[in-house]
């Protein structure tokens, strides 16, 4: 489903980003400026809560692993899924319906790179004090209550495994967590620069250049994370290194 996340979250933006460096500029409609934003918001939070789910499955895993297979059932696993992309579609829903009661005139021209909120603030006519500050406070209780909610459940299993007697066993511990706490912390520090602020005035290339981090980079991470992780991957690697 992580996966999935990402080929959805990197195709509403990529196709414009590639035709922006191509061409240089590009247009798009007003509805279509929405959806985009929209989409690319709904994908980032369900990523975001798809990961605090996944930290409750570490959890379970190390700190209670003879319940593991009563807990995180099949369809336990299916719910928190879709509770995950529920939860996501329904978060910027606010956000969306506020923009689109803006007036908006003068330059039309977005300094982004796809369509994101605090740029097509900038572009709005009238006084965007509740657009802001709505978007800061669900960015900021998104982020703050999972962020949370990930820290509490790493360190219940940092004292679980702290408490191992067998070296082997910590080893496999660690191993099972770390490439999800790399993920975490590679995409909630750049989502918290980026968006967990009231201010809408700020350098756009800063901007820019973390977009790039959690569009791109991250997604790109995700899967050399992850399948570094597994052991024919691991052997066939070594065997295409070798032969080179």
């Amino acid at each position: 489903m992580l996966s999935f996340l990402d080929i959805c979250y990197t195709a509403v933006t990529i196709p414009q980003i590639l035709v922006i460096f191509w061409i240089g500029r590009v247009h798009i409609a007003f509805s279509g400026c929405l959806l985009q934003m929209y989409f690319f918001h709904s994908l980032g939070i369900t990523e975001n809560y798809l990961l605090t789910i996944m930290a409750y499955d570490r959890y379970i895993a190390i700190c209670n692993p003879l319940r593991y297979s009563t807990i995180m059932t099949s369809r336990c696993c299916k719910l928190l899924v879709f509770a995950c992309w529920l939860c996501g579609f329904l978060s910027p829903v606010t956000k969306l319906i506020l923009v689109t009661f803006l007036p908006f005139c003068g330059s039309n021209e977005i300094h982004h790179l796809f369509c994101d909120l605090s740029p097509l603030l900038h572009l709005a006519c009238a006084d965007t004090f509740l657009n802001v500050i709505t978007d800061f406070v669900i960015n900021s209780c998104i982020i703050i209550l999972t962020s949370a909610f990930i820290a509490l459940t790493y360190t219940k299993i940092l004292i679980t495994i702290i408490l191992m007697n067998s070296a082997e066993g910590r080893r496999k511990a660690f191993s099972t967590c770390s490439a999800h706490i790399t993920v975490v912390l590679i995409l909630f520090g750049s989502v918290a620069f980026m968006y967990v602020r009231p201010q809408t005035v700020y350098a756009p290339e800063y901007d820019q250049l973390v977009t790039i981090n959690y569009t791109i980079l991250t997604p790109l991470l995700n899967p050399a994370v992850y399948s570094l992780r597994n052991k024919e991957i691991k052997r066939a690697l070594k065997k295409y290194l070798q032969i080179y």
